[in-house]
């Protein structure tokens, strides 16, 4: 009879249910980063792999690497543009109003109406 557990044999901080059969775990190495804000970030990866030699922090956010005494710094970031702001670069004002003219006179001969511009 259930009274209500759906895992049932396991407690909180139970050894990990590792079975001979898979075999030992793959060697790993511990990694320490630090970023500019003097976080500290440790990493775990295979001894095998060629370990990256920055990281983001996890605290801030900012590039880190294995170097505690020269951090990175940090790269400024680009403000997002829209698409009008992107429009406004390659346009001048006149060239904006001469086209939006076009564009309305063209819409306005389509519909079979008068164009006032």
């Amino acid at each position: 009879m259930s009274n209500g557990q759906a895992i049932r044999g396991t407690r909180i901080g139970a050894a990990s249910g590792r079975h001979p059969e898979r075999g030992e775990p793959v060697p790993r190495q511990h990694v320490k980063y630090w970023c500019a804000n003097g976080h500290e970030t440790v990493r775990s990866f295979a001894l095998y792999v060629e370990v990256p030699q920055e990281w983001d922090c996890t605290c801030c956010g900012w590039p880190a690497s294995p170097d505690q005494d020269n951090p990175p710094q940090r790269q400024s970031a680009k403000p997002y543009k829209t698409h009008l702001n992107y429009v406004r670069e390659r346009r001048s004002e006149e060239e904006a109003e001469d086209l939006l003219a076009e564009a309305l006179a063209a819409r306005a001969a389509a519909r079979g109406e008068r164009s006032f511009f």
